[in-house]
């Protein structure tokens, strides 16, 4: 069984039964007689029906935002918001797939040399709860459109939001089966990796996870794209607009209840303007007003889970007995799942709030001489997803983004995932790439076709 639970209040909003072993066997025929249907329909059946389903998500982002509400607690507007990206998503993929997706010819001594980008099969996606609609539908939308099909196996405090994304499919006209929800827990997964019509996996979560899932697809020979989050570093040099910078770092940080992994995690700062930067932050963060996410005038709502709030009150704490300093209040003021933000100034490595995620809203300072200790402490670190630099000067902040060991870095701007270019990290923090053409390429056979000359 799993249970919904509203983080607000720990009300208890649905429980819903796990799919049985005959039920997941009857999923997987259908995932694979649905594939032969699918795959063979031309490339512009399938992007019509995807902007189908944008359209609907686009209708529904009302009724869809406050499921996510409800179940994870990010406030309204976010919810509604992150619905409304889907739909952009959808949009973006059914107008670019034909040239994504287009023969490639290439220049040889055959007769007509060329790559044709075919899909593999299912898909199974193992995704996390703190974007339930954008962390799926990313995957999905791609994929689909491709020619592949989709199993969803979400994570076990958003069952609702789960079904709710196959039942989107559904209503927007697609196939049985294209793309379905497996109500599962953890230990199936190594027996849906294992089973031979699942083709590759797609995993959002932790490097634990990530590690488990990997090694499982290895054994098996099968495709895997990781994305296990980041301990993002935003620099900010002695040139920075300061006063953009601030805001746009409290609300990296701040924004979802600071469960991002693209969120900014440590504030790197030039020790020159460390002082003014520091009271810009403060006076960022006393802006936000927490409550019920379900208030129109809430800015952040609660954390997911309880076990994510005992964890970062954890890595707050112990950050505090190795030397770090509290700005905002040193007694940290918590409800159940309702975790005010937080500030730590003199964060160093060795401690877990500059060595390790922390998922929540927590805000770390921490001291550059320069810029070129700057980006050594940017890179001290073993993950690797997104980043950013403050800098009027853009020559400078392009040099300096290219020293950055990331994914992604962001040039006086917010850090954030876009359809229009790849999403993933290095180091630990995984490897592939979701969203633009590199995301859509990521589950299908390149394959070369050489006519030779007569």
């Amino acid at each position: 069984m799993f249970t919904a639970i509203n983080p607000y209040n720990q009300r208890k909003l649905k429980t819903y039964r796990a799919d049985t072993t005959a039920g997941i066997e009857r999923k997987l025929k259908q995932a694979d007689r649905a594939f032969a249907d699918w795959s063979a329909l031309l490339l512009s059946d399938r992007t019509a029906y995807l902007r189908k389903v944008g359209n609907y998500l686009h209708t529904n982002k009302q009724r869809y935002g406050e499921l996510i509400t409800a179940e994870m607690g990010k406030t309204l507007q976010e919810a509604i918001s992150e619905v409304e990206k889907c739909a952009i998503t959808c949009t973006f993929y059914a107008d670019h797939a034909e040239a994504f997706l287009a023969d490639e010819v290439i220049e040889s001594d055959a007769a007509h040399s060329y790559i044709t980008y075919q899909p593999l099969g299912a898909v199974l996606a193992i995704m996390p709860w703190n974007f339930p609609f954008w962390q799926a539908m990313r995957f999905a939308v791609p994929g689909l459109i491709a020619g592949n099909v989709g199993l969803l196996k979400h994570a076990p405090n958003v069952p609702g939001c789960a079904l709710a994304i196959e039942e989107i499919f559904r209503e927007s006209g697609l196939p049985d089966g294209v793309f379905q929800t497996l109500l599962v827990d953890v230990p199936v997964v190594e027996t849906l990796l294992k089973d031979q019509r699942v083709k590759a996996v797609t995993l959002t979560g932790s490097g634990r996870a990530g590690a488990s899932v990997a090694s499982i697809a290895g054994r098996q020979i099968k495709k895997s794209v990781l994305e296990l989050g980041g301990s993002d570093a935003l620099v900010v040099l002695a040139d920075a607009d300061l006063e953009k910078a601030a805001e746009t770092a409290v609300k990296s940080r701040m924004q979802n209840a600071g469960q991002s992994c693209i969120a900014a995690k440590r504030f790197i700062v030039d020790k020159k303007i460390k002082k003014s930067f520091t009271e810009l932050v403060m006076h960022h963060i006393q802006q936000i007003r927490q409550g019920d996410p379900m208030n129109e005038a809430t800015t952040m709502g609660p954390m997911a889970r309880l076990d994510l709030a005992d964890n970062i009150e954890q890595q707050y704490r112990q950050s505090i007995v190795k030397g770090a300093k509290p700005l905002t209040s040193g007694a940290l003021q918590r409800s159940g799942c309702n975790v005010e933000p937080m500030l730590l100034d003199k964060v160093k490595p060795g401690m877990p709030a500059f060595d390790e995620e922390t998922f929540g809203p927590l805000a770390v300072l921490i001291d550059a001489k320069d810029e070129v200790d700057a980006i050594r402490l940017a890179n001290q670190s073993d993950f690797g997803l997104g980043s950013a630099i403050w800098t009027q000067d853009q020559e400078k902040g392009d040099y300096l983004a290219r020293q950055i060991q990331a994914g992604s870095v962001f040039i006086n701007g917010l850090m954030r995932s876009d359809a229009r270019v790849p999403f993933g990290g290095i180091k630990t923090s995984g490897f592939g790439r979701e969203l633009s053409e590199a995301g859509i390429k990521e589950f299908v056979n390149m394959k070369t076709v050489w006519i030779e000359k007569s």
